[in-house]
C-alpha cells in the first residue's frame, strides 16, 4: 500500500486539491483533503538593473564582461604549435584539478600560465571559476577574492563568457552573501544572446529566500517563468516555505498547486513543510467562510474535474494525519475514494494547437488547413479511429466489417449517439476491396453523415 497523509479541514465543503488519483491531494468528499507520503504530484499551473563592478571591495574594476560584448573583434592571430600544445596541456591538467577538487593546484597552474604567457580560453576560466565558487562562502575569503579576480581578467582579457561562466560567478555572489549581484549576472546573460538555465537562477533565488526576501525570490521566480525556465522541486519547496514562513496566504497556494503540477512524487521534506503549512494557525484562519458553490463547481470542470483554483476554503484547524490508500483507492483514514481526473481544457487546447503547428510544418500546408475547415464544419466528435489500423487488426486483408462493428459500438457509447470520426488514407476510401457494394455503401452513409475524412495522397493520416 501506498502511505499517505490525509489533512481534514472543519468545514461543509472543500473541493479537489489535486487532479489524479496519485496526486499530492485528491477530493474525496465534503470533509476530505489528502496528500500522499511519498506524495505524488500532477497536476497544471502556472527593472533591471545595472550590474556595478564597484558593488564589492572585491570588484572594483571594471570588467568587459559586464559591460556586455564587445562590437568590435581583433584578428586572432595564429598560434604555434608550442602555444597550442601549452594551451591543450593546460585544459588537461586544470581538468585534472576540477576532477579532484583541487582549488590550490589550479590556482599555481593559473598563475605559472599566466606568467608564460599562455592564452586562457573561456573552458579554462570556467573551470578555475567553478573551483572558487565551489569552494567559497561567507568566511572563506581567499576562494572569493580569487574567484572575483579570475572573473575580471577573463574580461579584461576579452574571453566571451558563455553560460557556466555566469552561474559560477553568480554562485561566486551568493556566497559573498549579495543575491542582489547574483541576479544581476543572470540579467546580464540576455545581453550576449544567452539563454539562462535553472542552475544560473538558484544562486540567487536561494539568496534572497534565506534573507526573507520574499519580493526579490518572486521577481527572481518571475523571471524565470519569462525565460521558459521551470522551477523544480527544490526550487519551489523554497518559494513554498518563504511564503509560509510569511504568512502569504495566496503565494503558499500558487507554489502547493505548481509543485503538485510539475512535481510527480515529493520529496519527505517537501512533505514535511507542507504539513507544517496546514498545522499553522495561518492555515487555520485562510480561507472563505462563504463562497459561490456554482463557481467551484464551474473551477472543478475547468480543471479536469481537479483542481478548482478558489483558494482556500472554509476556516477552522486542519487535522493532519499520515495514512494509507487501499489498491482500489479507497483511504483509511476517511473512508472515501479518489476520484478519477481527466486533462484540464486549457492543457488540450494547448496540445491540439503545438500538433496542428508541427502538422502544418512537416505536411503539406494546404492539406493540414483543408482538414482543419472540414472539422470545424462537421465537428466536434466523441471518439476518432485510425481506420488503417483498426480494419488490420489480426487481419491480412483490410477489413471494413470489423471497422464497422467498433463503430457501431462507439455510436452507442457516445452520449450524443453520434458517429465517432473515421480517418481512412484516400487509397482505401476509393480503391480495392472499397469498391465492392457493400463496403462503397457503408463508406457513402458516413460520408454523407459527415463522420468520413480521405486524407490526401502523401499525407500522414496520424496528424
Amino acid at each position: 500500500m501506498t502511505h499517505r497523509m490525509a489533512l481534514i479541514k472543519t468545514s461543509p465543503l472543500f473541493h479537489l486539491f489535486c487532479k489524479t488519483p496519485s496526486a499530492l491531494s485528491s477530493y474525496t468528499g465534503p470533509n476530505c483533503f489528502k496528500s500522499l507520503k511519498p506524495i505524488t504530484i500532477h497536476a497544471k499551473f502556472q527593472p533591471q538593473s545595472t550590474f556595478s563592478m564597484t558593488k564589492t571591495t572585491n570588484l572594483c574594476t571594471a570588467s568587459a564582461i559586464l559591460q556586455g560584448p564587445s562590437s568590435s573583434s581583433s584578428a586572432i592571430p595564429h598560434k604555434s604549435r608550442k602555444k597550442a600544445r601549452s594551451e591543450s596541456l593546460l585544459r588537461h591538467k586544470l581538468d585534472q584539478c576540477s576532477k579532484r577538487g583541487d582549488l590550490g593546484e589550479a590556482l599555481r597552474i593559473y598563475d605559472e600560465a599566466r606568467a608564460d604567457n599562455v592564452p586562457l580560453s573561456v573552458h579554462h576560466y570556467n573551470v578555475l571559476l567553478y573551483l572558487c565558487s565551489a569552494r567559497s562562502n561567507s568566511s572563506d575569503d581567499i576562494s572569493l577574492e580569487k574567484g572575483f579576480q579570475i572573473f575580471n581578467q577573463m574580461g579584461l582579457d576579452n574571453v566571451v563568457p558563455n553560460e557556466a561562466t555566469f552561474t559560477s560567478a553568480a554562485r561566486l555572489a551568493a556566497a559573498k552573501e549579495d543575491p542582489e549581484m547574483a541576479f544581476d549576472l543572470v540579467k546580464k546573460m540576455k545581453s550576449y544572446g544567452i539563454v539562462p538555465k535553472l542552475r544560473s537562477y538558484g544562486p540567487a533565488l536561494f539568496g534572497f529566500c534565506k534573507k526573507s526576501m520574499a519580493d526579490k525570490a518572486f521577481e527572481v521566480d518571475a523571471h524565470m517563468v519569462e525565460n521558459g525556465v521551470l522551477a523544480e522541486e527544490e526550487e519551489l519547496l523554497a518559494l513554498l516555505r518563504l511564503s509560509s514562513e510569511e504568512n502569504l496566504v495566496e503565494k503558499t497556494y500558487e507554489f502547493m498547486h505548481r509543485m503538485r503540477s510539475t512535481v510527480r512524487q515529493v520529496s519527505e521534506e517537501t512533505a514535511g513543510a507542507m504539513e507544517d503549512w496546514f498545522k499553522s494557525e495561518t492555515a487555520a484562519d485562510a480561507g472563505l467562510k462563504n463562497w459561490d458553490v456554482e463557481k467551484v463547481k464551474e473551477g472543478i470542470v475547468k480543471g479536469g474535474g481537479g483542481w478548482h483554483g478558489q483558494g482556500w476554503l472554509g476556516k477552522g484547524k486542519w487535522s493532519v494525519v499520515r495514512t494509507e490508500m487501499q489498491e482500489n483507492g479507497v483511504c483509511h483514514s476517511c473512508g472515501e475514494k479518489l476520484v478519477c481526473i481527466d486533462i484540464d481544457p486549457k492543457e488540450t487546447e494547448n496540445f491540439a494547437n503545438s500538433v496542428a503547428k508541427l502538422a502544418c510544418e512537416r505536411e503539406v500546408r494546404a492539406d493540414f488547413v483543408k482538414f482543419q475547415e472540414w472539422l470545424a464544419k462537421h465537428g466536434p466528435f466523441d471518439a476518432v479511429i485510425d481506420g488503417a489500423n483498426l480494419g488490420l487488426i489480426n487481419q491480412k486483408h483490410f477489413s471494413f466489417q470489423q471497422l464497422k462493428h467498433v463503430v457501431n459500438q462507439l455510436r452507442q457509447m457516445s452520449k450524443s449517439n453520434r458517429l465517432p470520426l473515421v480517418i481512412l488514407h484516400r487509397s482505401r476510401v476509393f480503391g480495392g476491396p472499397a469498391q465492392y457494394p457493400n463496403n462503397k455503401k457503408l463508406l457513402e452513409s458516413w460520408r454523407n453523415a459527415g463522420a468520413l475524412y480521405a486524407t490526401p495522397p502523401g499525407s500522414n493520416d496520424d496528424w
